[in-house]
């Protein structure tokens, strides 16, 4: 199995944060040797629409998400899992990140008029499926890791519409919950050739107090393929985390 090097300074953010280390050796690819983004205009398909295809590296806005506003139950939670250093973190022990968090590792997307998706290298492999044919949300998928997803096009702005979440899944590594009533809103822009743009929206009304937006910016990683990592063979988080 091939492996990435984490920069010395990812590390040292990743563990000042308190974000689950997984692993070190194939975290990401080298903050600090990165290349530079390729430049050139933005790619289109034959449609005319933005191609969002490519692998791409979230950087250190992987990290980005912010500090929604939360009500007293949420913000007790909270406390409590930072208090017990992530001890219970779901991604920590090989179960799905969800929906918006996301790994240091790179993600690709694979792009057709009727289907996006969204392969992650990291966490455990998993994938989003974004439907762009007009379907509705599903009424009978009950509560998913990942969600359910249905895209439509703004212009150049992909929008990403995601509900029908459970509620297992960690927000950040230090343990912002949420509900069963999460209602994410994504917009996935590409500037030019070497970036791609996501300002996310998150309503949750059983947890937080108002919609919290963040955003996230990735860089392309030319002549780039996702590598394989399974996290159950090679999981360096689970005997770290024991709490207080």
């Amino acid at each position: 199995m091939k492996t990435r090097n984490a920069g010395p300074v990812l590390i040292a953010v990743l563990a000042a944060a308190g974000i689950a280390l997984i692993p070190l050796r194939s975290a990401a690819q080298n903050q600090n040797k990165a290349p530079a983004a390729p430049t050139g205009p933005t790619p289109r398909m034959a449609d005319g629409k933005p191609d969002l295809q490519g692998v791409w590296n979230p950087g250190l806005t992987f990290m980005n998400v912010g500090q929604p506003s939360l009500q007293p139950w949420a913000e007790a939670l909270y406390k409590e899992r930072r208090a017990n250093l992530s001890k219970d973190d779901p991604e920590g022990h090989c179960l799905p990140a969800g929906v918006p968090r996301i790994s240091p590792f790179p993600q690709k997307v694979v792009q057709t008029p009727t289907l996006v998706v969204i392969l992650d290298e990291g966490n455990i492999h998993s994938y989003r499926q974004i439907f762009l044919d007009g379907r509705k949300h599903l009424e009978d998928s009950g509560p998913l890791w990942m969600g359910d997803s249905t895209g439509k096009w703004d212009g150049d702005t992909l929008v990403v519409d995601t509900v029908n979440f459970n509620d297992k899944t960690w927000l950040n590594g230090q343990g912002l919950p949420h509900s069963e009533e999460l209602h994410v809103i994504e917009r996935y822009s590409r500037p030019d050739l070497g970036h791609l743009n996501v300002e996310i929206t998150l309503d949750d009304p059983k947890t937080f107090t108002k919609p919290h937006t963040f955003k996230r910016a990735f860089t392309l990683m030319a002549n780039a393929e996702i590598l394989e990592y399974v996290c159950n063979e090679f999981n360096v988080d689970a005997e770290h985390l024991v709490g207080k």
